[in-house]
Order: C-alpha cells, then structure tokens, then sequence
C-alpha cells in the first residue's frame, strides 16, 4: 500500500491550523542520520578534517528563509558598503572557513513575529517546499515533527557540536533541548535566548528616598512604606499631591512596569507554569499567594499609590508619567534605564534612578521567576545533503564572537554598524555574556586598570568612559552606566546567579491542544480579574477566577502540560 508523500501528511496536518490561526508563537544522543563524512557520498564533496569546523571541498550550498528587521536594514545594510543580505562579512567567513555557501529562498520584511513573516513561513511549511535549514516556533516545530518533514539532528548535534557550542546551548540548563525533544528524538537545534536577562529589579528613584530619609527595601514592607512616602510627602517638592510610588501597565507584565517582581516578593509567580511539592506542575496564577499580593496591591491603590487610571495605559502612557517625573517606583527588566527610565533623566538631570534586588515578604532571599525565553529553533528538511553544516554555523558564530579566535569587533559589534552579527542567518550567544562582561568590568574597575578588557566587555567599558566624560553625548548613555557601573543592574544579576536565585519556568514544551483552543480566552480573562482586584473589586472576585479559569479549560491544559512534562522524564 503506498504511504501519503511527507508533502501530503504536512499540508493535510497544517490546513486546519491555517483555517483557524497563522501560526501561535510561543538531549538526546537518538539515533537520526547520520553526516556525510568523506568524498563520494555529494557528488565528490568532501570535508576536511570531518569535525566542528570542518571544510568542505568543493562548497556547498545550503538554502534558508529568513525576516529582514528594520534593524538590519537600516542601521546595518544602511551604513555598510558592499555588503548585502545575501553577500557579506558573515556569508564570506562560512564560505571561506566552512565551505559553506547561503541562499534564501525568500526574505520577508518585518520581525519574525510580524503577520507578513508568518504568513509567508506558514505557507512554506503548508506547501511542503522547505529549505534546506529552517527556522519555526514550538507550534510549527511540532507540526512538522509529527509530519515527519524533518531530520532526527540528535546524533549529528553530539557529533558536530563544538564544546562551546554545547557549553553555551545549556547554560541556563536542559530547558531549550526539552522543547526540541520529541519522543526520544532531538528534532531541531534551539535558537537559545537568554532567560536571565529577564530578570526583575525594583528600580526606585534614589534622589527621592534622600529626600525623604529613606533607606532603600530590604521586605516587602519596605517596598510598601517607600511607595506610601512617594505617594504623600511631596517628593518632587511642588506642593500637590501628584506623585505615584509604583507605576504599572494596563498589561499587568512584561519587562518594563510590569508587577512580576512584586508578586515575586509574595512568592507568587502568576505568568509562568511552576513544580510543586508533588513534582508536578501548576500554573502559578491560581495560587493562593497570588491572592495575598493582589490584596496589597488593592491596598496601595486605595491610598493613590498606583494611578487609578492604569487599567488603560499602555507603556508608552505610563513612561511618559515617569519622564514628567510623576512615578518614584517600577519593577522591570536591566535595560530599564535606557527606556522608559533615560526619557526622565533627559527631562531632569538632577533625578536619578538605581536598580535594588527585589525583596521578599519574609525578608529571606526572594527567588527570581524567569520566562522561558527561547521561542525559536532552527530544523532541518528531512533528506538534506548536509544536515551537519547547520551545527557547524552555530559553531562558527559563537567562535568568531567570544571564541580563541574571535573578531567581536568585525563581526558582532562594530562601531560603525553594532547589529552586524544579525547578518547571520543563526545567531546563538554565550546566555550569561552580559554578567560575564559586567564582571570582567568590575574586576577591572576594582584594578584600575580598564586597558586590558576586549571583545563585549571592551566595547561597554568605552561607553561607560563616554558618560563619565561629562559630555553632551555621554549624557544619553546614562542608562548604560546604570546597568553596568558600580552600582548597576547587572551587578545585580552577578548576585542573583551567585545565590542561585532564578526560579526557571517549568513548561516549555509547544502549547497543549487545549492551549491552543483556550489559553488566550484564559489570559484575557485573568488580566481582566486583577485589574479590577487591584482598582476596588471584592478580593472574592480571585476564588471565583480561580474556579472560571480550570472550568474553562485550565483543569484540561494542567493535565496536558503534565503529560508533556512526564514526558521529558
């Protein structure tokens, strides 16, 4: 009996998902195929020293699809010369190195989360036309899985992968290879994205605690009595009541105002999918400390601590009331300080900001929740010549990076164009290469003696020099000192790591079915509910969400994530 064509299976597999969505964006050592390995096997290619780096003789050429940012455009092919998408410096080192020649089959303006791109990408995968090397989110990871349109890299991935490639791909633990792993089998390579720097800080206006006599917060009561003060003794000194101590979105997360880190402090953990005492999983915003937070939240709202009118503002309002110099307080990521923080400095020079760890209820050490951030892995179409050379890329850029023999300034960050390592089709980086600069900083701070920093670390220490000249440029690089000065944000990312702080998010898998029917009306609905919570709704109003949300599918989405999590066991 003839099979249906892998073609088939996949358009049949993906018509429904095209009726109903776009696209949802969100190791083993298995058998899988195995890498040609001498001459004969490619119509006489062959590969030299068969390895992490090696060569192929004659090239080969390899396809690809790929977005094309405003970023790269503009800031990167707009200031470079003799250099395009398809024709420049990282496109010239594979071929030179590696042998390996790059063609696009398409490039899509927009950002791969733009609704150009993932129409393009999801009539690719639909028509079964794939390139050679392509790069999809956990949904499509999974269709094509399932498809079988895509190659088992499992065998190939321990074979090729450089040392650093492998260090580097699990820094932050098995999480990336847990999404890609599928019934044994590692089907695609993770596009890893830092999850610490996602980590949260309370960001507290420090001229304002010195007005005020205030010691910066070491508990939650602290965070409450500082944002209490801002609120009521007139810290901008113009006689109204017309000052905030914490700022919020109507978003609620995210990472600028956003209220993660306050949660954190109550050890809720309300966006992100935990383990419990059982060691199964459960959604952290139907917990009762999340109930506990909520309250003080309602709290400080009741007092005009929180604008009553954060329930609509987006955080482009919200910023535009920190740059008035209304806000004292926020919770948010490190690189608050460029935005929305530098917005009030430039309005206000004598103002000033500093990153604080967040604090605890208790007092003990808080743990830090992080998103799982890795939301793209690269796949390989079942039946390519050369599956292995898509591992040797990622050697390649991490190597000419943060490698022995690295050119950080020609191919990562070069003064002239700092986003050129976006050239690259694969873009893997060391996941702690931001603390691991702020300590080679520090270290050299400490010394004296900035000479003999390079690479990343190099580059920051030149834009901290410009700031500490006291120019009119340097002013506008305010916010990168506050992140890696003396007293910055990623100084205190070093402490977070060093204590082992960060609390990982435990489902990383593909959404559930139930997910993909339910979890946006689920979202949708708990935004809603804490809203109202915080701005006056009976704290009631949280027992009945509790109870909506596992009828409305929640009961059904914890049984299916945990049947996905027992299956990484």
């Amino acid at each position: 009996m003839n099979k249906p064509s892998t073609s088939t299976k996949l358009q049949r597999g993906l018509s429904v998902m095209l009726l109903t969505s776009l696209v949802l964006s969100g190791c083993t050592d298995g058998g899988g195929s195995t890498a040609n390995e001498n001459s004969g096997k490619d119509g006489g290619t062959a590969v030299a020293n068969d390895g992490p780096f090696g060569k192929y003789e004659p090239p080969i050429e390899v396809s690809f699809v790929r977005n094309l940012s405003d970023v790269v455009e503009n800031n990167v092919l707009g200031v470079l010369k003799n250099e395009t998408l398809e024709d420049n410096r990282w496109s010239r080192l594979y071929e030179e190195k590696l042998g390996i020649k790059m063609k696009y089959d398409w490039v899509v303006k927009g950002n791969p989360t733009s609704d150009q791109y993932l129409q393009k990408i999801n009539v690719t995968l639909a028509s079964g036309d794939l390139p050679d090397f392509i790069p999809v989110n956990a949904t499509q990871l999974k269709q094509l899985a399932d498809s079988d349109q895509i190659e088992d890299l499992g065998a190939i991935y321990e074979k090729y992968a450089s040392p650093m490639t492998k260090e580097v791909l699990r820094q932050e633990g098995s999480s990336p290879f847990d999404a890609v792993t599928m019934d044994g089998k590692l089907m695609a390579i993770p596009q890893v994205e830092s999850s610490i720097e996602r980590a949260m800080f309370i960001w507290i206006r420090t001229d304002w605690l010195e007005k005020l006599g205030l010691q910066p917060p070491k508990t939650m009561s602290d965070v409450l009595a500082i944002s209490k003060a801002f609120t009521e003794k007139d810290p901008d000194g113009n006689g109204q009541k017309d000052t905030f101590g914490l700022g919020v979105t109507k978003d609620l997360w995210g990472g600028a105002m956003g209220l993660e880190g306050f949660m954190a402090g109550y050890k809720a953990y309300p966006s992100i999918w935990i383990e419990n005492s059982s060691g199964k999983l459960e959604f952290g915003g139907i917990q009762p400390e999340v109930r506990k937070a909520l309250q003080a939240l309602q709290t400080m709202a009741k007092n005009g601590e929180i604008d009553q009118e954060f329930g609509i503002k987006d955080g482009g309002k919200v910023s535009e009331q920190i740059s008035a110099g209304k806000i004292g307080m926020e919770y948010g990521e490190q690189w608050n300080s460029i935005w929305p923080l530098q917005l009030g400095k430039d309005n206000d020079p004598k103002s000033q900001w500093q990153a604080f760890p967040i604090v605890s209820e208790s007092g003990e050490t808080p743990k830090v929740p992080l998103k799982f951030s890795t939301t793209r892995f690269w796949a390989v179409k079942k039946g390519a010549k050369h599956p292995e050379a898509l591992v040797k890329l990622f050697n390649m850029h991490l190597e000419k990076n943060w490698g022995e023999t690295e050119e950080f300034n020609k191919y990562f960050a070069p003064p002239e164009a700092e986003s050129v390592w976006q050239l690259s089709p694969v873009t893997p980086y060391p996941l702690k290469k931001n603390v691991e600069a702020f300590r080679a900083i520090d270290a050299a701070r400490k010394a004296g003696d900035t000479s003999a920093l390079k690479g990343e670390a190099k580059t920051i220490q030149e834009k901290l020099d410009m700031f500490a000249s006291g120019s009119k440029e340097g002013f506008g690089l305010w916010g990168w000192e506050r992140i890696y000065g003396a007293q910055g944000s990623m100084g205190i990312v070093d402490q977070y790591d060093k204590n082992k702080q960060f609390l990982m998010e435990k489902f990383v898998g593909a959404p559930t079915p139930t997910m993909v029917e339910r979890d946006a009306t689920l979202k949708k609905l708990q935004n809603q509910v804490f809203v109202n919570i915080i701005l006056g709704e009976p704290i009631e109003t949280f027992d009945k969400f509790v109870n909506d949300w596992k009828q409305l599918g929640g009961d059904q989405i914890t049984k299916e994530v945990n049947e996905w999590y027992a299956s990484t066991k």
